[in-house]
């Protein structure tokens, strides 16, 4: 059974309670959780916690992303490995070193990336829009992936996919939202807003599932590895995107989920509001519990196990040689 995540908006403070973790928010009410019950810990508010708080939270495995300030994300706490492997670091790192088992990994992530956008595009081709030529374009992007030898000119080819991509977002946005350019250092507008928040929460989906294996989430392939980010959750991201946030965003938009009032403008930017924000999750939690028969697995999983599955492949590949299946919506 796969464990729902936990969000927690209120501002306070976070601290071990025997073995439970209990919540003193600051409007005075108390909230007791059960630890067994979460496979990840989402922190929206301004909230203190201790080290008995992070050691339970260790016992169980249990990773806790931080959204800081109007839920700008800041990073993530995990837990030590359930799964230590010094060969899976040891061939993980030989990947990347050879250039051409690089090449190839990075290969499959943005031709899985820029097929995950096609099918997008052509879903909403087939309901009265026209999007015959950026199909095309999309197609011929991804066809180019397999002739490009060079990581710096792949990850141009997905720079170019994904921005032609974006150009599609204003036809499929139901008015007055509107992406026009994508900006996120601020979010210049309510699309970029949301936009910027699905994705960090796909990050976050990606590092959790990494986390459960033994994978170092610093080691990626197609970014190079940087001191703020995990890469291979970068590049897994990159894979779900187009599946995960951008789905849902169209969903809440195009079905009035969400208006202009769940957005305000703060220092020559555009963020959610709380109620936004938990409008968001909710339909995101709700797309991860989704399910979708699996062809290779033949048996429905849920698209957060689509992300596991996603990884356990990669660590196969690196591990065996065998095909490493980047995910490509079929359904």
């Amino acid at each position: 059974m796969v464990k729902p995540n936990h969000h927690v908006f209120a501002d306070g403070d976070l601290r071990r309670n025997e073995s439970t973790l209990r919540i003193d928010t600051l409007d005075g009410r108390t909230k007791h959780l059960q630890v067994e019950s979460i496979d990840a810990l989402y922190l929206h508010g301004q909230i203190t916690f201790n080290t008995r708080a992070l050691g339970l939270l260790n016992e169980h495995g249990i990773p806790v992303h931080v959204f800081g300030w109007k839920d700008y994300y800041r990073g993530s706490y995990l837990p030590k490995r359930t799964h230590v492997s010094g060969n899976t670091v040891v061939e993980q790192v030989r990947a990347y070193d050879d250039t051409e088992r690089r090449l190839q990994i990075a290969q499959r992530i943005i031709a899985a990336s820029i097929h995950n956008m096609r099918v997008n595009i052509r879903y909403y081709d087939q309901r009265d829009h026209e999007f015959t030529d950026l199909l095309e374009e999309l197609q011929a992007l991804k066809e180019r992936v397999e002739t490009t030898a060079d990581i710096e000119k792949l990850r141009g080819v997905e720079a170019t996919a994904r921005k032609r991509y974006y150009r599609g977002f204003d036809e499929i946005l139901r008015d007055p939202f509107d992406l026009t350019k994508r900006e996120y250092n601020p979010p210049s507008n309510e699309a970029n807003a949301l936009l910027s928040f699905l994705n960090a929460m796909t990050y976050t989906t990606c590092v959790s599932a990494i986390r459960k294996t033994a994978l170092d989430p610093s080691i990626g392939y197609m970014h190079e590895p940087g001191e703020r980010r995990y890469t291979l959750s970068l590049d897994i991201a990159d894979i779900f995107k187009p599946i995960l946030a951008d789905r849902v965003m169209f969903r809440l938009v195009n079905r009035q989920q969400l208006s202009l009032d769940d957005f305000e403008d703060e220092l020559d930017g555009c963020l959610l509001t709380e109620h936004g924000r938990q409008t968001v999750l909710e339909e995101y939690e709700r797309t991860l519990d989704r399910t979708v028969n699996h062809p290779r697995l033949n048996r429905n999983v849920s698209y957060k196990t689509l992300v596991q599955t996603d990884v356990y492949s990669l660590k196969k590949h690196i591990l065996t040689g065998e095909p490493y299946h980047a995910t490509e919506r079929w359904w």
